[in-house]
C-alpha cells in the first residue's frame, strides 16, 4: 500500500512484458485478506458477498485508470509549460514519468495535498499492519488451541493472540527494523505469497472436500443476501483486498510497451475479482454460519493444518518490515528532519534515534493490534474508510481537479458520482464499526 516507498520487486525493472506485469500487479495487490473473504461472504450473504466484491473490482480498476489519466495530463501541462521541443524533452519526460501519488496531490492541492494524500496513505498501511498482526497472533494461537477450536468457535489456546503479538512478534519485528536494506528481504515477500497460494489451495481443498460430503446443492441452507448493508460490508472488505492501489503508477512505469498497460491491468483486475468472488462463495458455501473470520480457523486440525499456518505467518513475519518502511520513512522525516541536531551529529546518537522511533513505532502498532476484536470487521472499516479515501475518493477528486472542463460531460458526472459514493461509504464504513459492529 506504501505508494512513495521504495519497491524492492520492480527496482531496476523497466522492460517487464505483460506477462511480468501481471504477475507483478497480482504479487501487488493480493494478500493475506483474500483469507478473510469467506468470512465477508458469511457476513453478507453468497449473493451480496458476489456483488460487492464485484463492485469494489470494477471502481477499483476504473479509478485506476483516472489515475493514469491525471498522470498524462500533467505531463502535457509541464511539457506546455516549460516549452519542451523535440531533441530536449527527452530529458525532461523521463523527470515526468516518475510522478507518485503524493505528487499527484501536490500537483492539485499544493503542499496540503500532499500531507492529506501521504497521510492518508500512512493510515492505510498502519491498517494493513495491525490486521497482519492481528491475522499472525490469531493463526499462531490456533495452532495450540484445544479441540473446541476447530470449527472456528471460542479458542482455549494456553498462547492467546496478544501474548503472540508482543512475546514473539514484537521482539522478532524490532530486531528486523535494524535492517536498513530492502532488497534482501524482497524474497521473503515472494515467499509470503508462495505460502499464501499454498493456504489458499489448502482450504479450496477443504470446501470441496465439505461441499461433496453435505449430499446436497452448494446454496441449500445458505444466505443469499444477509441483510440491507451485506453489500457494503463485503466491498470494504474487497477494498481492502485490492491491496497495492498506490503502486498503480510503478507499476505502468516498470512496462516496456506502456500503451499495452491499460488492457494488462484489466486483465489482472477482472482475474483476481473473479478469484476473490470464487473463493469467498465457495467457503461461505462449505461452512455456512460456523465460517470464522480468518478461514484458515476452519481447517481441521492436524499436522498438515499447522505446518501450512505456522509457514504462511513466519514468512509474513519476515516480510512485515516491507510493509512498515513507508511508515518508518514518514516517521523519520518528522523525527529527524534533515538538518536538525541529531542529523548534524551523525554517528551512534542518529542511529540509535532512528532505532528508537522504529520500535516506538512497532511497540503503538502491538498494542493496536492486541485491542482489535476480530480480524474480519477491523479488515472491513480499514477497506470502508481510510482505503475508500485513497481507492475512489483522492482519484475522482484529482482527476476532477486535473482534466476538469477537458472531460465531458457524463466523464465527469462519474467522477462526481464516485467521488460522492466514497464518501457515503467511508462514512457508512465508520458508523457500521464504531456505532452498530458487526457480529
Amino acid at each position: 500500500m506504501g505508494a512513495d516507498a521504495e519497491v524492492p520487486l520492480l527496482e531496476g525493472r523497466s522492460g517487464a512484458t505483460p506477462a511480468q506485469t501481471i504477475g507483478n500487479i497480482v504479487v501487488s495487490i493480493v494478500g493475506t485478506g483474500v483469507l478473510g473473504l469467506p468470512y465477508a461472504f458469511r457476513t453478507a450473504g453468497w449473493l451480496a458477498g458476489a456483488l460487492g466484491v464485484a463492485g469494489a473490482g470494477a471502481a477499483t480498476f476504473y479509478c485506476m485508470l483516472l489515475l493514469l489519466d491525471c498522470r498524462d495530463k500533467l505531463r502535457e501541462q509541464e511539457t506546455e509549460e516549460d516549452g519542451i521541443v523535440h531533441g530536449h524533452g527527452q530529458q525532461q519526460q523521463g523527470r515526468c514519468r516518475n510522478y507518485t501519488y503524493g505528487d499527484l496531490g501536490e500537483k492539485c492541492f499544493g503542499r496540503i495535498g500532499r500531507h492529506f494524500t501521504e497521510a492518508t496513505i500512512v493510515l492505510c498501511q498502519t491498517g494493513g499492519t495491525v490486521a497482519y498482526l492481528v491475522f499472525i497472533g490469531q493463526n499462531i494461537s490456533s495452532v495450540f488451541a484445544g479441540a473446541d477450536a476447530e470449527e472456528g468457535g471460542g479458542s482455549s489456546s494456553p498462547l492467546p493472540p496478544s501474548t503472540v503479538v508482543l512475546a514473539l512478534l514484537l521482539p522478532l519485528q524490532a530486531a528486523l527494523s535494524f535492517v536498513r536494506s530492502l532488497r534482501s528481504l524482497a524474497a521473503f515477500s515472494i515467499l509470503a505469497d508462495a505460502c499464501t497460494v499454498l493456504a489458499v489451495a489448502t482450504v479450496v481443498k477443504q470446501d470441496l472436500q465439505l461441499l461433496a460430503a453435505r449430499g446436497e446443492p452448494p446454496f441449500a441452507g445458505r444466505t443469499a443476501v444477509a441483510g440491507p448493508w451485506g453489500v457494503a460490508f463485503a466491498a470494504g472488505f474487497a477494498v481492502f483486498c485490492f491491496e497495492g492501489f498506490c503502486m498503480t503508477l510503478a507499476l505502468e512505469a516498470s512496462m516496456a510497451d506502456r500503451r499495452r498497460f491499460r488492457g494488462v491491468l484489466l486483465q489482472a483486475i477482472a482475474g483476481v475479482t473473479a478469484v476473490y468472488v470464487g473463493f469467498g462463495a465457495c467457503g461461505y458455501l462449505a461452512y455456512g454460519d460456523a465460517t470464522a473470520d480468518i478461514v484458515t480457523l476452519n481447517l481441521p486440525r492436524g499436522w498438515p493444518t499447522a505446518a501450512v499456518k505456522v509457514a504462511l505467518c513466519v514468512a509474513l513475519a519476515l516480510t512485515f518490515p516491507v510493509m512498515m518502511h513507508p511508515i518508518h520513512e514518514i516517521v523519520e522525516a518528522r523525527v529527524l528532519p534533515p538538518g536538525g541536531w541529531l542529523r548534524r551529529r551523525g554517528g551512534a546518537a542518529e542511529r540509535a534515534a532512528l532505532h528508537a522511533s522504529r520500535v516506538a513505532v512497532l511497540v503503538t502498532l502491538s498494542a493496536l493490534a492486541c485491542f482489535v476484536p476480530a480480524f474480519g470487521s477491523f479488515a472491513s472499516f480499514v477497506g470502508s474508510t481510510v482505503c475508500a479515501l485513497l481507492s475512489f475518493v483522492l482519484p475522482a477528486l484529482f482527476h476532477l481537479r486535473v482534466v476538469g472542463a477537458g472531460a465531458g460531460a457524463g466523464q465527469r458526472a462519474l467522477d462526481w458520482a464516485i467521488l460522492l459514493f466514497g464518501l457515503a461509504f467511508a462514512a457508512h464504513g465508520l458508523y457500521a464499526v464504531v456505532v452498530s459492529p458487526q457480529s
